[in-house]
């Protein structure tokens, strides 16, 4: 029987409001209701991930940039799939889907395009709601990626890869990994899973979880999804827009795309998801589980490349995941970051501690919540080991990081 891990857990909730407070605080500083600037919490690492500058003033919340030699560029697709009925929009609906494409843009053009922001105002608003405070968005955090830049011309075709959220989240929930793949050349697609997350479509409508079918959606779900959405990227390869709406799409985009060269990663329930899609689909060829339960448990072989990045749902502790590294058949690594927690590996370890500061939190309260990782060093985790994975698997890049422990990463550890 399938299984929806977290949905609607204490400490879900808990991180909806610490990350609604902090930009509720924000809003309250050029008031002079709060004090301090949404900076990350001090560290002792030797090579800190930088923040992107804020506006003087603006109390913005802040992401590290990409390290990658190209500007990023960014846009939303309104996606549908005509081979699921979504009997919850009514009758004779199809489910939709809102996804986003991030990409190397051209250094030239990218500057005169606007940052994205982290998420849309409708899905924001409707996840300060949540949290219980519904106030201004204009400090929210911004990204890298500039709206609709055109693609950089590389005279030849970029490696793919999909990306999967948790139960409850967003498709922004992993900007620092997605960024940084996107930063170094490769076309990333970010998905909203509908009715298990905060989406907002082109038409204004919002839809949040439990708005959807009752049993919620199952990591299977999330796999049909990801699966379409490789569709949706072969569409772009062979020049074709899938976007329901024929929205103009950044120039260069169209045909850009490596239809045989695709990898995906997610969290949590998005990594599950992402072994689930494996076995069904030969066409994604390397994946990456972020702390993902494995449940239910997956007894299909799978012969292609697989990292596992564990936190909580570690081997050790928990049935899914040691039963599913039996099942993996080729590449196959299992790390660990010393101090991590499920939410260690994503942008809440960045902007929690930064929330915590206007917030008065102690350092036990946010270690509680994302761990007693360093949030730099936990971005550079986040920024090298993905890109590290997908440039030997995809790329055939062949490097040392993953081979095994790095007095680079002395935090990261490799279980045998």
């Amino acid at each position: 029987m399938d299984t929806t891990p977290f949905t609607s857990s204490p400490a879900l909730l808990t991180r909806r409001r610490m990350l609604g407070a902090a930009v509720a605080l924000g809003a309250a500083a050029p008031l002079g209701l709060a004090s301090g600037a949404f900076a990350a919490a001090p560290s002792t690492a030797a090579a800190p991930a930088s923040p992107r500058t804020a506006a003087p003033g603006s109390g913005r919340l802040t992401l590290p940039e990409p390290t990658g030699p190209y500007p990023v560029g960014t846009v939303a697709l309104h996606l549908r799939d005509t081979s699921r009925p979504d009997p919850s929009a009514g009758p004779g609906a199809f489910r939709e889907l809102m996804a986003a494409v991030w990409y190397p843009a051209r250094n030239s053009d990218a500057d005169s395009h606007p940052f994205a922001p982290w998420m849309t105002d409708g899905a924001l608003k409707a996840f300060l709601n949540d949290a219980g405070f519904p106030l201004p968005l204009s400090l929210a955090p911004l990204t890298s990626g500039r709206l609709g830049a055109p693609v950089h011309r590389f005279g030849h075709r970029l490696p793919v890869v999909v990306y999967s959220h948790g139960s409850g989240s967003h498709r922004a929930d992993h900007t620092i990994m997605v960024q940084e793949l996107a930063s170094h050349g490769y076309v990333v697609l970010t998905v909203d899973h509908t009715y298990d997350g905060y989406t907002e479509f082109p038409d204004g409508r919002v839809i949040t979880d439990g708005m959807g079918p009752a049993q919620g959606l199952y990591p299977r779900d999330y796999a049909a999804d990801a699966r379409f959405i490789v569709d949706c990227a072969q569409e772009l390869a062979s020049g074709r827009n899938p976007d329901v709406d024929g929205k103009a799409l950044p120039d260069g985009l169209l045909g850009a795309l490596d239809p045989l060269d695709i990898g995906m990663f997610g969290w949590s329930k998005g990594g599950t998801a992402t072994a689930i899609a494996m076995t069904a689909d030969r066409r994604i060829r390397a994946g990456i589980s972020i702390d993902g339960p494995m449940l239910p448990l997956i007894t299909t072989d799978l012969d292609r490349p697989f990292l596992m990045m564990t936190a909580v749902f570690t081997r050790a502790k928990e049935k899914g995941p040691a039963d599913f590294w039996t099942h993996l058949r080729g590449w196959r690594r299992d790390i660990q970051a010393d101090g991590a927690v499920h939410a260690s590996y994503g942008d809440n370890l960045v902007l929690i501690p930064q929330a915590a500061k206007l917030l008065g939190m102690s350092q036990q309260q946010v270690q509680q919540m994302v761990g007693t990782l360093d949030p730099d060093r936990g971005a550079l985790i986040q920024q090298a080991y993905p890109l590290a994975f997908f440039d030997q698997h995809l790329r055939h890049r062949r490097g040392q990081l993953l081979d095994g422990p790095s007095s680079k990463f002395p935090e990261v550890t490799f279980i045998p």
